[in-house]
Protein backbone atom coordinates (compact mmCIF):
# COMPACT_ATOMS: atom_id res chain seq x y z
CA UNK A 1 0.00 0.00 0.00
CA UNK A 2 1.22 3.53 -0.52
CA UNK A 3 1.82 5.48 2.11
CA UNK A 4 1.69 9.24 1.10
CA UNK A 5 -0.93 11.51 2.44
CA UNK A 6 -3.73 11.07 0.24
CA UNK A 7 -5.77 14.29 1.59
CA UNK A 8 -3.23 16.27 0.50
CA UNK A 9 -2.32 14.78 -2.95
CA UNK A 10 -6.02 14.90 -3.70
CA UNK A 11 -6.40 18.86 -3.27
CA UNK A 12 -6.02 19.90 -6.40
CA UNK A 13 -7.76 17.46 -7.84
CA UNK A 14 -10.94 18.46 -5.55
CA UNK A 15 -9.87 21.99 -6.66
CA UNK A 16 -9.49 21.31 -10.27
CA UNK A 17 -13.14 19.73 -9.89
CA UNK A 18 -15.23 22.65 -7.80
CA UNK A 19 -13.31 25.27 -10.95
CA UNK A 20 -14.44 23.23 -13.62
CA UNK A 21 -18.10 22.53 -12.91
CA UNK A 22 -18.08 26.51 -12.13
CA UNK A 23 -16.69 27.01 -15.30
CA UNK A 24 -19.10 25.28 -17.04
CA UNK A 25 -22.06 26.22 -15.56
CA UNK A 26 -21.22 30.01 -15.83
CA UNK A 27 -20.92 29.59 -19.67
CA UNK A 28 -24.59 27.60 -19.47
CA UNK A 29 -26.14 30.72 -17.16
CA UNK A 30 -24.59 33.08 -19.82
CA UNK A 31 -25.53 31.55 -22.54
CA UNK A 32 -29.11 31.26 -20.96
CA UNK A 33 -28.99 35.53 -19.93
CA UNK A 34 -27.86 35.97 -23.92
CA UNK A 35 -30.98 33.92 -25.05
CA UNK A 36 -28.99 31.40 -27.10
CA UNK A 37 -28.85 27.61 -26.96
CA UNK A 38 -27.03 26.17 -24.37
CA UNK A 39 -25.61 22.49 -25.09
CA UNK A 40 -25.44 22.28 -21.05
CA UNK A 41 -28.34 20.58 -19.69
CA UNK A 42 -26.52 20.53 -16.21
CA UNK A 43 -22.31 19.46 -14.53
CA UNK A 44 -21.78 16.97 -12.48
CA UNK A 45 -18.15 16.49 -10.80
CA UNK A 46 -16.04 13.68 -8.55
CA UNK A 47 -12.39 13.51 -7.56
CA UNK A 48 -12.11 9.37 -7.73
CA UNK A 49 -12.57 7.58 -4.59
CA UNK A 50 -8.81 6.25 -2.87
CA UNK A 51 -9.64 2.69 -3.35
CA UNK A 52 -10.54 3.10 -7.16
CA UNK A 53 -7.43 4.84 -8.11
CA UNK A 54 -5.69 1.92 -6.59
CA UNK A 55 -7.42 -0.42 -8.11
CA UNK A 56 -7.34 1.30 -11.53
CA UNK A 57 -3.18 1.74 -11.10
CA UNK A 58 -3.22 -1.66 -10.75
CA UNK A 59 -5.23 -2.79 -13.31
CA UNK A 60 -3.03 -0.34 -16.00
CA UNK A 61 -0.11 -1.61 -14.34
CA UNK A 62 0.50 2.39 -13.09
CA UNK A 63 3.40 2.37 -10.69
CA UNK A 64 2.24 4.16 -7.42
CA UNK A 65 4.78 6.97 -8.52
CA UNK A 66 3.14 7.65 -11.81
CA UNK A 67 -0.26 8.30 -10.62
CA UNK A 68 -0.15 11.89 -11.93
CA UNK A 69 0.66 10.92 -15.26
CA UNK A 70 -0.95 7.38 -15.59
CA UNK A 71 -4.50 8.00 -14.11
CA UNK A 72 -5.69 10.36 -16.17
CA UNK A 73 -9.42 11.00 -14.34
CA UNK A 74 -8.89 11.63 -10.83
CA UNK A 75 -10.75 14.39 -11.82
CA UNK A 76 -13.65 14.30 -13.52
CA UNK A 77 -16.92 16.03 -14.48
CA UNK A 78 -19.95 14.84 -16.76
CA UNK A 79 -21.34 17.58 -19.39
CA UNK A 80 -24.81 15.95 -19.77
CA UNK A 81 -26.95 17.69 -22.84
CA UNK A 82 -30.48 16.97 -24.61
CA UNK A 83 -29.37 16.04 -27.81
CA UNK A 84 -26.62 13.54 -29.90
CA UNK A 85 -25.89 16.72 -32.03
CA UNK A 86 -24.91 18.89 -28.76
CA UNK A 87 -21.96 16.95 -27.72
CA UNK A 88 -19.79 17.90 -30.79
CA UNK A 89 -20.70 21.40 -30.63
CA UNK A 90 -20.15 21.03 -26.88
CA UNK A 91 -16.74 19.50 -27.47
CA UNK A 92 -15.87 21.86 -30.10
CA UNK A 93 -16.30 25.13 -27.41
CA UNK A 94 -14.35 23.21 -24.76
CA UNK A 95 -11.26 22.44 -28.03
CA UNK A 96 -11.26 26.46 -28.51
CA UNK A 97 -10.81 27.12 -24.58
CA UNK A 98 -7.80 28.82 -23.35
CA UNK A 99 -8.21 27.97 -19.73
CA UNK A 100 -7.44 24.04 -20.69
CA UNK A 101 -5.32 22.09 -22.85
CA UNK A 102 -6.96 19.11 -24.63
CA UNK A 103 -4.77 15.86 -24.47
CA UNK A 104 -6.96 13.29 -26.31
CA UNK A 105 -10.18 12.38 -27.10
CA UNK A 106 -12.12 9.50 -26.95
CA UNK A 107 -15.32 8.63 -29.10
CA UNK A 108 -17.62 6.20 -27.08
CA UNK A 109 -20.39 6.96 -29.13
CA UNK A 110 -19.39 6.18 -32.39
CA UNK A 111 -17.43 3.33 -31.22
CA UNK A 112 -19.19 2.28 -28.36
CA UNK A 113 -18.16 -0.82 -26.13
CA UNK A 114 -19.23 -4.10 -25.88
CA UNK A 115 -21.47 -3.88 -23.31
CA UNK A 116 -23.33 -0.69 -25.20
CA UNK A 117 -21.58 1.96 -23.34
CA UNK A 118 -21.92 5.23 -24.45
CA UNK A 119 -20.20 8.75 -23.70
CA UNK A 120 -17.89 11.11 -25.39
CA UNK A 121 -14.56 11.91 -23.33
CA UNK A 122 -11.96 14.47 -23.53
CA UNK A 123 -8.90 14.47 -21.46
CA UNK A 124 -7.38 17.87 -20.86
CA UNK A 125 -4.47 19.10 -18.74
CA UNK A 126 -6.20 22.32 -16.60
CA UNK A 127 -3.88 24.49 -13.93
CA UNK A 128 -4.75 25.11 -10.89
CA UNK A 129 -3.28 27.76 -8.11
CA UNK A 130 -2.28 25.89 -4.92
CA UNK A 131 -0.59 27.18 -1.85
CA UNK A 132 2.57 25.88 -3.44
CA UNK A 133 2.04 27.17 -6.47
CA UNK A 134 0.86 26.56 -10.27
CA UNK A 135 -0.11 22.85 -10.66
CA UNK A 136 -1.32 21.48 -13.98
CA UNK A 137 -3.48 18.17 -13.27
CA UNK A 138 -4.93 15.96 -15.61
CA UNK A 139 -8.84 15.75 -15.57
CA UNK A 140 -11.56 14.03 -17.71
CA UNK A 141 -14.68 15.81 -19.23
CA UNK A 142 -17.37 13.33 -19.97
CA UNK A 143 -19.90 14.61 -22.45
CA UNK A 144 -23.63 12.37 -22.79
CA UNK A 145 -26.94 12.64 -23.13
CA UNK A 146 -28.98 12.39 -20.40
CA UNK A 147 -30.46 8.76 -22.04
CA UNK A 148 -26.61 7.80 -22.06
CA UNK A 149 -25.90 8.98 -18.45
CA UNK A 150 -28.94 7.13 -17.19
CA UNK A 151 -28.14 3.93 -18.74
CA UNK A 152 -24.19 4.14 -17.54
CA UNK A 153 -25.22 4.97 -14.19
CA UNK A 154 -27.41 1.81 -13.74
CA UNK A 155 -24.66 -0.21 -15.70
CA UNK A 156 -21.88 1.60 -12.88
CA UNK A 157 -23.86 -0.10 -9.79
CA UNK A 158 -24.64 -3.48 -11.78
CA UNK A 159 -20.88 -3.82 -12.02
CA UNK A 160 -19.38 -2.62 -8.82
CA UNK A 161 -22.36 -4.59 -7.13
CA UNK A 162 -21.11 -7.87 -9.24
CA UNK A 163 -17.24 -6.94 -9.33
CA UNK A 164 -17.25 -6.47 -13.15
CA UNK A 165 -18.32 -10.01 -13.42
CA UNK A 166 -22.01 -9.69 -14.94
CA UNK A 167 -23.87 -12.29 -15.34
CA UNK A 168 -24.66 -13.36 -18.92
CA UNK A 169 -28.03 -12.87 -18.85
CA UNK A 170 -27.80 -9.13 -16.90
CA UNK A 171 -25.35 -8.53 -20.05
CA UNK A 172 -27.91 -8.77 -22.33
CA UNK A 173 -30.46 -7.39 -21.22
CA UNK A 174 -28.18 -4.24 -20.52
CA UNK A 175 -27.17 -4.21 -24.00
CA UNK A 176 -30.71 -4.39 -25.32
CA UNK A 177 -31.36 -1.54 -22.35
CA UNK A 178 -28.32 0.65 -24.35
CA UNK A 179 -29.59 0.04 -27.24
CA UNK A 180 -33.26 1.36 -26.74
CA UNK A 181 -31.41 4.05 -24.73
CA UNK A 182 -29.97 5.21 -28.10
CA UNK A 183 -32.84 4.45 -30.48
CA UNK A 184 -34.63 7.06 -27.81
CA UNK A 185 -31.63 9.52 -28.41
CA UNK A 186 -31.69 9.25 -32.58
CA UNK A 187 -35.67 9.71 -32.31
CA UNK A 188 -35.49 12.75 -30.12
CA UNK A 189 -32.73 14.02 -32.76
CA UNK A 190 -34.76 13.95 -35.47
CA UNK A 191 -37.48 16.33 -34.36
CA UNK A 192 -34.94 18.29 -32.29
CA UNK A 193 -35.90 21.58 -34.31
CA UNK A 194 -39.76 21.33 -33.23
CA UNK A 195 -38.40 20.53 -29.90
CA UNK A 196 -36.35 23.58 -29.69
CA UNK A 197 -38.91 25.54 -30.91
CA UNK A 198 -41.21 24.66 -28.06
CA UNK A 199 -38.68 25.19 -25.64
CA UNK A 200 -37.94 28.79 -26.73
CA UNK A 201 -41.11 29.42 -26.92
CA UNK A 202 -41.58 28.43 -23.34
CA UNK A 203 -38.38 30.23 -22.20
CA UNK A 204 -40.08 33.27 -23.97
CA UNK A 205 -42.99 33.63 -22.24
CA UNK A 206 -41.41 32.71 -19.05
CA UNK A 207 -39.28 35.97 -19.46
CA UNK A 208 -42.42 37.75 -20.81
CA UNK A 209 -44.41 37.17 -17.53
CA UNK A 210 -41.56 38.01 -15.11
CA UNK A 211 -40.73 41.02 -16.74
CA UNK A 212 -43.94 42.26 -16.70
CA UNK A 213 -44.54 41.75 -12.95
CA UNK A 214 -41.22 43.41 -12.39
CA UNK A 215 -42.08 46.27 -13.88
CA UNK A 216 -45.72 46.18 -12.29
CA UNK A 217 -43.66 45.86 -8.93
CA UNK A 218 -41.69 49.03 -10.36
CA UNK A 219 -44.35 50.89 -10.60
CA UNK A 220 -45.66 50.33 -6.54
CA UNK A 221 -41.82 51.14 -5.96
CA UNK A 222 -42.40 55.05 -7.47
CA UNK A 223 -45.66 54.99 -5.89
CA UNK A 224 -47.86 54.52 -8.45
CA UNK A 225 -50.35 52.27 -6.93
CA UNK A 226 -53.44 52.83 -8.41
CA UNK A 227 -51.50 52.87 -11.80
CA UNK A 228 -49.67 49.70 -10.53
CA UNK A 229 -52.88 48.03 -9.31
CA UNK A 230 -54.69 48.66 -12.64
CA UNK A 231 -52.07 46.74 -15.01
CA UNK A 232 -52.47 44.17 -12.32
CA UNK A 233 -55.76 43.29 -12.97
CA UNK A 234 -55.32 43.51 -16.25
CA UNK A 235 -52.55 41.00 -16.47
CA UNK A 236 -54.73 38.81 -14.46
CA UNK A 237 -57.17 38.69 -17.37
CA UNK A 238 -54.81 37.70 -20.09
CA UNK A 239 -53.25 35.61 -18.14
CA UNK A 240 -56.44 33.86 -17.21
CA UNK A 241 -57.16 34.07 -21.10
CA UNK A 242 -53.93 32.95 -21.99
CA UNK A 243 -53.56 36.00 -24.13
CA UNK A 244 -49.58 36.05 -25.08
CA UNK A 245 -50.26 38.94 -28.16
CA UNK A 246 -52.29 40.62 -24.98
CA UNK A 247 -49.47 39.85 -22.19
CA UNK A 248 -46.96 41.23 -25.18
CA UNK A 249 -48.80 44.46 -25.40
CA UNK A 250 -49.96 44.54 -22.24
CA UNK A 251 -45.98 44.86 -21.58
CA UNK A 252 -45.16 47.27 -23.44
CA UNK A 253 -47.28 49.70 -22.09
CA UNK A 254 -46.17 48.86 -18.40
CA UNK A 255 -43.20 49.52 -19.69
CA UNK A 256 -43.64 52.93 -20.96
CA UNK A 257 -45.71 53.52 -17.53
CA UNK A 258 -41.90 52.48 -16.24
CA UNK A 259 -39.87 54.91 -18.01
CA UNK A 260 -42.36 57.83 -17.40
CA UNK A 261 -42.52 57.50 -13.83
CA UNK A 262 -38.43 57.03 -13.92
CA UNK A 263 -38.29 60.61 -15.63
CA UNK A 264 -40.60 62.05 -12.88
CA UNK A 265 -38.91 60.67 -10.26
CA UNK A 266 -37.36 63.67 -8.24
CA UNK A 267 -34.98 61.48 -6.59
Amino acid sequence: MDSRDWKKFLIPYEQAVEELKVKFKTLRAEMKAREEYSQIEFVTGRVKRISSIIEKAKRLQVPMDRLEQGIEDIAGIRIMCQFIQDIQSLSDLIRQRKDMSVVYEKDYITNYKESGYRSYHIIIEFPVQTSLGLKTVLAEIQIRTMAMNFWATIEHSLSYKHRERLPEDVKQRLQRAAEAAHALDQEMSSIRDEIMDAQKLFEDNSNLVSKLLNHIQDLYYYHRVREAAGFQLKFNEVWEAEDIMGMRALSVQVEEAVIRAKKSDPT
